[in-house]
């Protein structure tokens, strides 16, 4: 895009107005990026707080108090009761298998 002078002055106008470059741009007819790059070549910057702003400090959050019974129980005896619930996979006979397929295979006719 070319600027001319008519468009600089709109820019900054609209740019003055608190308007995005996105909203710029659609007014310009030009690309977000096109207004970006011209805002930089002219050193145009957004007014920011001034230095002595007190931010809004939060307080840090409440934990909530964990139970005694949690704390005490160690990490291994976690794990063993975990594996200790595993079940052993069913086995199956060949007959069984074959059953089991012959079934699947009729159901799925």
């Amino acid at each position: 895009m070319g600027w001319d002078a008519k468009d600089i002055a709109l820019l900054k106008k609209l740019w003055s107005a608190g308007q995005s470059a996105a909203q710029i741009a659609r007014r310009l007819g030009c690309s977000r990026n096109a207004v970006c790059g011209m805002l930089t070549r002219l050193s145009l910057k957004r007014g920011h707080k001034s230095p002595t702003a007190r931010p809004k400090i939060r307080p840090a959050p409440k934990l909530r108090p964990t139970s005694a019974a949690a704390c005490a129980r160690s990490v291994a005896q976690k794990v063993s009761l975990r594996t200790a619930e595993r079940e052993q996979p069913k086995e199956f006979t060949r007959q069984q298998l074959y059953a089991i397929l012959a079934e699947a295979v009729r159901n799925t006719g």
